[in-house]
């Protein structure tokens, strides 16, 4: 059995960045998620999830983050760079209605994109589903015209399915899979 990641914890790092489990009760990761959650580029490609306040992102993390990781101990992590500290986006798992395993999800600041960010984290989040988790494929799913997610899943490996329509999403998405390789055992 998975065990839980718990708020604050490190779950993976890079040269370059350092991505922990979120908490409700950190102010830092409230104003990450409220940031993030307003940029118009996750408004226009993700959703608009109507949290506005630091106190609707501290829920926004509870009902999200924090209950995927006590229950499937994985989630969205926030990643913060080694060299200046800054928290600048997200990365992690989501295990979302209507698929049948986990999904890579990520975004960033829009300061923060273009510097390989994004590939950096998404590479540990893989190699953590791959080892701590042992799951033996991901998915991903993305808006049809978000060239510049589209181009990071392929350079990832991911291949891409099908369209899929899923619960509470009004238009239809490309869905990419990953198969992840199968570890020895421990």
């Amino acid at each position: 059995m998975t065990m839980a990641v718990m708020p604050g914890q490190v779950v993976a790092e890079t040269p370059r960045l350092c991505l922990h489990a979120m908490s409700d009760r950190n102010d830092d990761d409230a104003a990450l998620m409220l940031a993030l959650l307003n940029d118009p580029g996750f408004i226009r490609h993700i959703a608009d999830r109507g949290v506005r306040t630091l106190d609707q992102a501290r829920a926004y993390l509870r009902d999200g983050a924090l209950r995927s990781y006590a229950e499937h101990g994985f989630g969205m992590y926030a990643v913060r760079r080694k060299d200046t500290g800054a928290l600048i986006g997200n990365c992690g798992l989501v295990r979302r209605e209507g698929l049948d395993g986990p999904d890579l999800g990520y975004a960033l600041l829009p300061m923060h994109a273009g510097r390989g960010f994004a590939h950096e984290a998404a590479q540990a989040v893989i190699a953590d589903a791959a080892t701590r988790l042992r799951l033996g494929r991901l998915q991903a799913i993305v808006n049809p015209d978000n060239v510049a997610s589209i181009g990071l899943l392929q350079k990832l490996g991911f291949e891409f399915d099908k369209m899929i329509v899923l619960p509470h999403i009004e238009h239809a998405l490309d869905l990419f899979h990953l198969p992840l390789p199968k570890e020895a055992s421990a």
